[in-house]
C-alpha cells in the first residue's frame, strides 16, 4: 500500500488534464485461468505436477480521465504475484486439520516459505546486508581511517563519507568530482561563522586543535559567505547534463546535493539544514576521536551492525520497481495518444499490460537476478532451488542467510564466529570450503523482525524527556551531561536523563503499548540512547529477571504444557523479550537459574537453542569436537529418509527415499520440536566396534548381508522424463505415434517394446536401457510458411528414451496442460537400490565411511543372545576424531532397547552417562557396554570385549551407480574429434598434464603416444616434404605437384590449430623425413 502511496498518480505532459490515480491495491487468491472453464482456484500441488506458477492476481481500483469524463474501475488486474506458501495469502493458512491438508496433498509438516515457479520450488535466501543509516568508522585500503553512512530512504541510496586527507577533514560522496572540505560544506548550509563548525563537532580543546587546518582551508580558497560555498560546491558537483543551460542549473544541483542526496536520511525539508548539520558534527567529531584513541574503529562483522534482508523486503523493492516501470509505460502512451487527434477517447485500460510486473517477478526468482536499476542493485544467486534431498535439507535451506560477501577472498574476518552471534546464528551449520562462515544457519530461537512503524515511538521519545534538536544551539549537543538519542539512525533529540528513556521505553515494550520488537541501547562511550525498530534486526527471546527471580513460574509453564496459554501470550504479559544484539550489550543474562544474582536481568530459556535446526539433530554435541558437528550438519542434509506425507503424489526432479526409515532410539529435543521423528532419515544399526578382515582400514565399514537382505539400508530412487507437445505457427504440430512393430515377429521392436498403443510407456512396466518412454515426433520445418495439409508434413523423431545402464520401473504417468496451453506428459519411473560396495554411510558423528565388505552373517560375531552386528566399524576412528558422543549414543541406545524407552541426547543436558551405566548394570548388561563375542569364523570367543550396541546410522545420497564410469570407445566432440568430457555424456578419462609428467619421467614414450593420440584423436594428412604445408588427397596446392608428398599422423586438434592459424595468415611449416634416411 505504501508502494501505491508514493506512485499513486500518472499525469502526462500532452494534456495536463488527464490523470490516472490508484486508490487501492489488494493481492486476491491463487488462481489460474483456464480456456472454457474460467478462472479457478489452485493448490500448490497442482503447480508442482503441472508446471504451473502458484500466483494470485494483483488487483487496483483506479480513476482516470476518458475524454472529458472522469471514470472510476475496480478490481483491475495489473499483474500477478506468487504467492510464499503458508503466507496469509496460501489456500493453505487457512487449513488447520490433517484432513484437510491431505485433501488438497500437502504433507502437514511441510514449512512453506518458499514458492513454486513453473513447478519448481524456488526460495528466496535471507541476505546479509551492513545495517544502514548508521555512523561507521573503519579503515579504508590504504588503511586510513574513514567514517562513512550507507543512507536509505524509501525512493533514494547514498553513501557519504568523512575522510582525512594531510591532517584535514572531507566530505566524499560519488555525486561529487572531489572531495569537498567541511568548512565549505557548513558554509554551504548556511553556518558561514567557524564557531558554529567548532560547536557542531566539540568545544573540547582536542577537537578545536584537529579542526584548525580544516578551517584555515576555507581562508585559503577564500571562501566566507553562503554564497561563495555554493558557488564552489557547484563546480565540484557531477554535471547532470551538458550545454550552456546546464551551467545555469548547476547552484541548483549543489542545493539538491546538499538537502537530497548528502546524508539522504536526514530530513532538510524547506531547506533548514541544521539536522543535517548536527549529523555532519557528529560523523567529525566519531572520526576525531577514533583518531585520538578515544573510542576503537567499529567492527562491520559485529552483528548489531549487520540487517537480514528476508523474501518480503526484496520481492517489495522488484514489486516497486516494475510498478515504477508500468506507470512510466502508461504516461509514454498517454503522451504519444492524447498529443493525436483520435477518433476515439484515449482509453488507458486498453493499454494497462499485464506481462510487465507479471514477467518481472517470475523471471527474477526463477533465475535468481535481482535486477534494480534504481538503487543500481545487481545480485545474482538471490533464489535457489529447494533441496528435497531430505525434510533436514527442507528446513535447513530455509534458516539459511547469505552473505554477500566475496567467496574467493581468503578473509578470516567475517568466516569467524562473533560472540555477538550467541544464540542467534548457529555454531556449527556452515558449509567446508570457500563458503565457510559466509553461509551461516539461524539458530532455533533466532528471530528477524520486520518494519514497525516509527511515529509512535518518536511521540513516546518526545514525552520521555527527550527534547527536539531543532531550536538547540550547536554547543549543547556535546555538553557532558547530554546524550544524543536516535532512531533508526536519524538523529531526533537530546537528553539528560538516559536511564530514564531506557525505563519508559521498556516498561511500554513489556506492557505492549508499543511494538515487542523495538530495542534500545546506550552507548556511554558516544554519548548517544539507540532507538530501533526497522526491519532485519536479529533478535531472540529472553525470560525477564526482577529482583534476582525469574518472572516466569510453574503456573505459566503449567498452562503452557496444557495449552492454555501460548508463547505470544507469555511475551505481551511483560514475562518474555525480545532482545536484539545491541541491546543484549546492556544487559547481564544468566544461563541457567542458579547462576542469577542481584545483577542479573534476563534468564536464556534453554541453552540447546543455541544450535541450529540441523546440529540439532546430533545426540551429545557438547561431546564432539567441533569440526564433526559441522561435517554432520552437511551430511545430514544429504541424508535419505522420508520428505513428507505427500512423497508418493509428487512428481519431483530426483528424490531418495529410504524403505524402511525408523525413528532414532536416542533423539533430541530439537528432534522433537521440528517434528523430525514423524518423518526420519535413517535406521537404529547394531554396530560391533572392532577390527574385522582388513577391508575396514580408512573408516570404510564391513555390513552383514543378512541385514540387507531384510531391508537394511534399501532406498528407492525416483525420476521423471517429460516432454510436452506444442502447435506451432504454420499450422503444424507435435504427434505421438504407437510402438513400431517388427514385420518378421509381429511385435513391437525392442526400442518401443514397454509402448501402449497410444505411444507412452505403460504404467508398471520394466524399462530396460534405451527403450523409448514417450515416443514424440515433431514436425521437420515448424517456422516455414502454413501449411495446408498436414499429411505431407515430415516428422523427425525426438522420443524421449530412458538413458541410463541400468533397467527402471514406470511407476506412473502424468497427462496435463501447462500454462501456454501445451499438452503435457510426465513419467515417474523408479528404482530399487540395495546397498553395495562403496556406498556412503554415515552416523550423526561425522563419521562418514564407505561399505568395504558385505559378509555373509555367519562370518560375522554374534553375542550370548545370538545377536549379531548389522555393522562393524573399525575402532580407529575414535581417538584422533574424539567423537565421544558417538560412544555416548551407542551406551543410551542400548539401554532405550532393554528399557523401552527413547533416551535424550540433548546439547548440554540428556541422559548421564553414570544414570545409563547404573541402568545397564541393573539389567545384568556390562557396565561399560562392553560384550564377549564370539567369531563366526572360528567359533571362539574374540579376545577382547567389544563395544556393542545400537547407533543410527543415515544412507548418503552418494552411490556407486551413480559415481561408476568406464569407456572403451563412444561419442567425440565434432570440432575437435577428441572425446567428450563427463560421466553424463559418456565421456573419456583423461590423461591430465600431471599423469603426462609421470610418464614422462618413466620414459614410456610409446604410451603416452597411444593415450595422447592414438586412442584420442589421431588423424592421417598429407604433408608437401618441400614446402612443409599440409596437402590433401596426395596434391600440394602450393607447389602444384603431387610427388614430394608425405603421409604422416598427428593429432586432429593439432592439425586443426593449424588450420586456424593459417586463415590468420601466420603459416606453420611441417618439416618432414623419412625415417629409414640416416642423420
Amino acid at each position: 500500500m505504501n508502494i501505491l502511496k508514493a506512485n499513486s498518480k500518472v499525469t502526462s505532459d500532452a494534456n495536463p488534464a488527464w490523470h490516472l490515480t490508484y486508490r487501492r491495491i489488494y493481492v486476491g487468491k491463487p488462481s489460474i485461468e483456464e480456456g472454457l472453464e474460467g478462472i479457478r482456484n489452485i493448490t500448490p500441488t497442482d503447480c508442482r505436477l503441472r508446471d504451473l506458477t502458484y500466483s494470485a492476481p494483483i488487483y487496483v481500483d483506479i480513476k482516470y480521465v476518458r475524454g472529458n469524463q472522469l471514470v472510476k474501475r475496480r478490481e483491475l488486474i495489473i499483474g500477478r504475484m506468487p504467492i510464499m506458501l503458508r503466507s496469509n495469502r496460501c489456500i493453505l493458512s487457512t487449513l488447520t486439520t490433517m484432513e484437510e491438508l491431505a485433501h488438497v496433498r500437502e504433507c502437514p509438516y511441510d514449512p512453506g516459505g518458499y514458492f513454486v515457479v513453473r513447478g519448481s520450488e524456488k526460495v528466496v535466501l535471507m541476505q546479509e546486508q551492513l545495517s544502514r543509516n548508521r555512523i561507521m568508522i573503519g579503515r579504508n585500503s590504504k588503511k586510513e581511517l574513514i567514517c562513512e553512512v550507507l543512507s536509505t530512504t524509501s525512493d533514494r541510496k547514498s553513501k557519504t563519507y568523512v575522510i582525512i586527507k594531510k591532517r584535514r577533514y572531507y566530505v566524499k560522496h560519488n555525486q561529487l568530482a572531489e572531495d569537498v572540505p567541511i568548512s565549505i560544506i557548513f558554509k554551504a548550509m548556511g553556518y558561514e561563522s567557524d564557531f558554529m563548525l567548532m560547536s557542531a563537532v566539540g568545544q573540547e580543546e582536542s577537537f578545536v586543535a584537529a579542526l584548525g587546518p580544516s578551517i584555515e582551508e576555507a581562508q585559503i580558497l577564500n571562501i566566507g559567505t553562503k554564497d561563495e560555498a555554493i558557488k564552489y560546491l557547484a563546480s565540484k558537483v557531477k554535471m547532470r547534463k551538458m550545454g550552456p543551460s546546464a551551467q545555469a542549473g548547476r547552484e541548483h544541483d549543489a542545493l539538491d546535493f546538499l538537502t537530497n542526496s548528502m546524508i539522504c536520511h536526514i530530513d532538510a525539508s524547506c531547506g533548514n539544514m541544521k539536522m543535517k548539520a548536527v549529523y555532519l558534527g557528529l560523523m567529525i567529531r566519531r572520526l576525531i576521536q577514533a583518531e585520538l584513541g578515544i573510542t576503537d574503529v567499529d567492527d562491520r562483522d559485529f552483528y548489531g551492525n549487520k540487517r537480514i534482508e528476508l523474501a518480503g523486503s526484496l520481492l517489495s523493492l522488484l514489486f516497486e520497481d516494475l510498478f515504477k516501470r508500468l506507470n512510466s509505460e502508461l504516461k509514454r502512451v498517454a503522451d504519444t495518444s492524447l498529443g493525436k487527434n483520435l477518433a476515439t477517447p484515449f482509453d488507458v485500460v486498453k493499454h494497462l499490460r499485464q506481462e510487465l510486473i507479471t514477467n518481472g517477478l517470475i523471471s527474477a526468482l526463477s533465475s535468481g537476478n535481482w535486477s534494480i536499476k534504481r538503487f543500481r542493485m545487481e545480485r545474482e544467486g538471490v533464489t535457489q532451488v529447494l533441496s528435497r534431498l531430505s525434510y533436514v535439507s527442507v528446513l535447513g535451506m530455509m534458516s539459511r542467510i547469505n552473505s554477500t560477501f566475496e567467496k574467493t577472498r581468503k578473509v578470516s574476518g567475517p568466516r569467524s564466529i562473533q560472540s555477538s552471534q550467541w544464540g542467534i546464528v548457529c555454531p556449527a551449520d556452515t558449509p567446508e570450503g570457500e563458503a565457510c562462515g559466509l553461509v551461516k544457519n539461524l539458530a532455533l530461537l533466532g528471530h528477524i523482525t520486520t518494519q514497525s512503524d516509527e511515529r509512535p515511538i518518536l511521540r513516546l521519545l518526545y514525552n520521555s524527556k527527550v527534547e527536539d534538536m531543532r531550536p538547540i544551539k550547536f554547543e549543547v549537543v556535546h555538553g557532558g551531561e547530554f546524550y544524543t538519542v536516535f532512531l533508526n539512525g536519524a538523529l531526533v533529540g537530546i537528553t539528560r536523563d538516559p536511564k530514564y528513556v531506557v525505563r519508559q521505553i521498556r516498561i511500554l515494550r513489556r506492557k505492549g503499548e508499543i511494538d515487542h520488537f523495538v530495542s534500545v541501547s546506550v552507548s556511554d562511550v558516544n554519548h548517544g540512547i539507540f532507538v530501533a525498530c526497522d526491519d532485519g534486526r536479529l533478535c531472540r527471546p529472553y525470560i525477564i529477571v526482577e529482583k534476582g527471580k525469574p518472572l516466569l513460574e510453574q503456573v505459566h509453564i503449567d498452562a503452557v504444557k496444557n495449552g492454555g496459554m501460548n508463547f505470544e501470550e507469555l511475551v505481551s504479559l511483560g514475562i518474555i523479550e525480545y532482545l536484539d544484539v545491541n541491546e543484549l550489550n546492556n544487559t547481564f543474562i544468566a544461563v541457567y537459574e542458579k547462576d542469577i544474582n542481584e545483577n542479573t536481568t534476563h534468564l536464556e530459556i534453554e541453552p540447546l537453542s543455541l544450535l541450529g535446526v540441523v546440529a540439532g539433530l546430533i545426540p551429545y554435541p557438547h561431546h564432539n569436537q567441533s569440526p564433526r558437528n559441522t561435517y554432520q550438519c552437511a551430511m545430514g542434509k544429504q541424508a535419505m529418509g522420508v520428505i513428507g506425507y505427500n512423497q508418493q503424489v509428487r512428481i519431483d526432479g530426483l528424490m531418495y527415499l529410504l524403505v524402511y526409515p525408523q525413528r532414532p532410539l536416542v533423539k533430541t529435543k530439537t528432534i522433537e520440536f521440528c517434528n523430525l521423528e514423524k518423518l526420519p532419515a535413517g535406521q537404529n544399526t547394531m554396530v560391533a566396534v572392532m577390527s574385522f578382515s582388513g577391508y575396514d582400514i580408512e573408516d570404510a565399514i564391513v555390513i552383514n548381508k543378512a541385514s540387507l537382505d531384510r531391508g537394511y539400508g534399501r532406498c528407492l530412487v525416483n525420476r521423471y522424463a517429460k516432454s510436452t507437445l506444442r502447435n506451432y505457427p504454420n499450422g503444424t504440430f507435435d504427434k505421438i505415434l504407437g510402438p513400431q512393430i517388427d514385420q518378421i515377429k509381429k511385435k513391437p521392436v525392442y526400442k518401443h517394446a514397454v509402448l501402449d498403443l497410444d505411444g507412452i510407456v505403460h504404467p508398471g512396466s520394466r524399462v530396460l536401457p534405451k527403450q523409448v518412454l514417450i515416443n514424440k515426433s515433431m514436425p521437420s520445418t515448424s517456422t516455414s510458411e502454413l501449411v495446408q495439409n498436414s499429411q505431407n508434413v515430415e516428422y523427425k523423431d525426438v522420443s524421449v528414451s530412458h538413458k541410463t545402464s541400468y533397467p527402471i520401473i514406470a511407476d506412473k504417468v502424468l497427462l496435463s496442460r501447462t500454462e501456454d496451453d501445451e499438452f503435457l506428459i510426465k513419467v515417474l519411473y523408479s528404482q530399487c537400490r540395495r546397498p553395495e560396495l562403496g556406498d556412503k554411510f554415515s552416523s550423526r558423528h561425522g563419521q562418514k565411511g564407505v561399505c568395504g565388505l558385505i559378509s555373509p552373517q555367519e562370518d560375522m560375531p554374534f553375542n550370548d543372545f545370538g545377536i549379531v552386528p548389522d555393522l562393524i566399524m573399525n575402532p580407529h576412528g575414535y581417538p584422533s576424531r574424539m567423537t565421544v558422543g558417538k560412544l555416548m549414543e551407542l551406551l543410551s541406545s542400548k539401554n532405550a532397547v532393554l528399557s523401552g524407552r527413547f533416551h535424550y541426547g540433548t546439547a548440554f543436558a540428556g541422559d548421564s552417562v553414570d544414570d545409563v551405566s547404573h541402568e545397564l548394570a541393573s539389567r545384568g548388561f556390562n557396565f561399560l557396554g562392553k560384550e564377549m563375542l564370539t567369531s563366526g569364523i572360528t567359533g571362539q570367543q574374540l579376545a577382547a570385549y567389544i563395544y556393542f550396541g545400537p547407533i543410527f546410522y543415515q544412507k548418503l545420497k552418494h552411490m556407486v551407480m551413480d559415481k561408476m564410469h568406464a569407456r572403451a570407445r563412444g561419442p567425440r566432440t565434432a570440432l575437435t574429434r577428441q572425446p567428450t568430457e563427463g560421466r553424463a555424456r559418456e565421456g573419456g578419462l583423461r590423461l591430465g598434464e600431471m599423469e603426462r609428467d609421470c610418464l614422462i619421467a618413466y620414459g614410456a614414450s610409446m604410451l603416452l603416444t597411444e593415450r595422447l593420440m592414438v586412442s584420442s584423436d589421431q588423424f592421417q594428412v598429407d604433408v608437401c616434404s618441400a614446402c612443409g604445408i599440409m596437402g590433401y588427397s596426395g596434391w600440394c596446392q602450393r607447389c602444384k605437384s603431387s610427388s614430394t608428398m608425405a603421409t604422416i599422423k598427428i593429432p586432429y586438434a593439432c592439425k586443426l590449430l593449424f588450420q586456424e592459424l593459417q586463415s590468420m595468415n601466420i603459416v606453420p611449416r611441417l618439416s618432414t623425413i623419412k625415417y629409414t634416411d640416416e642423420d
